[in-house]
């Protein structure tokens, strides 16, 4: 086990009960965890809208607000305004849009800073959690492609329809 300070971001696949326009059975996730002396929420908080902001354009409406994950504490889960609706959460020939439930927004991902008692468990590797401090993130990959692309359903991406692939210059 590497001592602090430590800084990853790993992908992995990830499997769950889910399955909807927004949700698969099976997903592609990037996590990230950055654990150090002085790291804070803020520090969190402008990696992750920088990521956003990169990934989006700026003119994407970006919030962040209050969540649960068992390791994190304060947790943070990050939306953007739907680009479908606008953010409006009609659709523009009238009704709820299904696609962000009405919300305005879709959830890209989930955060939070590391859990002092996480650090526990690891304290004879140099990390005391008197003194470290660090953040966490994950967020799956198909969802972030999507809603770059304007795809309105996540579900064709794993069909395998090179059609889908030749919109984007594959």
């Amino acid at each position: 086990l590497q001592g602090p300070p430590i800084y990853i971001v790993v992908p992995g696949k990830v499997y769950r009960r889910d399955n909807d326009a927004t949700h698969t059975p099976m997903f592609h996730q990037l996590e990230g965890l950055a654990v150090d002396e002085d790291i804070t929420l803020g520090d969190l908080k402008g990696v992750l809208l920088e990521f956003a902001r990169a990934m989006f354009g700026r003119e994407r409406e970006l919030r962040l607000r209050p969540g649960f994950f068992p390791f994190t504490e304060p947790s943070v889960e990050v939306d953007v305004s739907c680009f479908r609706c606008g953010g409006s959460g009609t659709l523009p020939e009238g009704g709820r849009d299904p696609l962000c439930k009405g919300t305005g927004w879709i959830e890209i991902l989930g955060s939070g800073m590391v859990d002092p008692n996480v650090y526990g468990f690891v304290e004879e590797n140099g990390y005391d959690p008197e003194r470290m401090q660090g953040f966490a993130f994950g967020m799956g990959i198909d969802r972030i492609a999507m809603l770059k692309h304007g795809v309105p359903d996540l579900r064709p991406l794993f069909e395998n329809d090179v059609r889908l692939l030749e919109q984007f210059g594959a």
